[in-house]
């Protein structure tokens, strides 16, 4: 499939998007919105992508949502441009495979919210991240939701209501992010973590994140109990037998493909 906004390939079992609206700073548009969430989509069916990396490509990773629209007529017009610019994050949290983000230069608005609503994020010594809708007179309620999972409440408020900006360092620092590099080491970084991942049994790690973004919404002791559910059915496949098999043998597993 061809795309306007972004650009999709496959390296080792990693599916890399990048974001692709350079001279506007990969913002956010009906277009991008729906490619992006199109093309990690398509790469969640793909049985030879087990790992997927977003990336921006030009200065910056993502300035946010392209205001040019506004102002519109109606509240349902609204609403459905809304769906349309926050669906990636639900898509993220869905999706069987891991997603890392790898940012640079700025991550603002909703390009904050896709940082932080990736399972894992390595970013660039020097980047900037901030929730800033709220300097325009608006409010990152999208990107609220996953940051609000990420760092609690104080945390997340004081990103949200004075809209500023935190640092590279500061982000690693509250676990925002994963790792700070060097921004010539990023996709390097990004790779490498990917192809750890990309390592581990497909089955594993796919039941593994749908367990966890699963029992995060429920309370203690349900939680337990359908991680334990979930524990037994992973114990009877394939690649755990294999798995268990490999570790008493000293040497590599060798996994069913899924």
């Amino acid at each position: 499939m061809d795309f306007e906004t972004i650009i999709v390939e496959k390296e080792n079992h990693i599916g890399i998007i990048t974001l692709n609206r350079p001279e506007e700073l990969n913002t956010f548009t009906t277009t991008l919105a729906g490619e992006l969430d199109q093309a990690l989509v398509d790469m969640d069916r793909d049985k030879e992508i087990r790992v997927i990396i977003i990336k921006g490509n030009g200065r910056v990773f993502c300035a946010g949502i392209d205001v040019s629209v506004l102002p519109m007529k109606s509240i349902l017009e609204y609403r459905s441009w809304i769906r349309d610019m926050e669906k990636t994050f639900l898509t993220i949290a869905h999706m069987q495979k891991p997603v890392i983000a790898a940012a640079h230069g700025v991550a603002a608005a909703n390009g904050a919210g896709l940082v932080v609503a990736a399972d894992l994020a390595i970013i660039a010594e020097g980047t900037r991240i901030g929730t800033t809708a709220i300097n325009v007179g608006l409010f990152c309620m999208g990107p609220a939701v996953p940051l609000s999972r990420s760092l609690g409440r104080k945390l997340s408020l004081e990103m949200l209501l004075t809209g500023d900006f935190i640092d590279a360092e500061r982000a690693e620092r509250i676990g925002l992010v994963n790792k700070v590099v060097p921004e010539d080491k990023l996709m390097d970084e990004a790779m490498s973590l990917a192809t750890k991942l990309a390592s581990k049994s497909p089955i594993a790690l796919q039941m593994g994140k749908k367990a966890f973004y699963t029992m995060s919404d429920m309370e203690f002791e349900k939680a337990l109990e359908y991680s334990d559910e979930m524990f037994a059915e992973l114990c009877t496949t394939e690649d755990a037998i294999e798995g268990v098999r490999a570790f008493r043998e000293k040497r590599e597993p060798v996994w069913k493909l899924r």
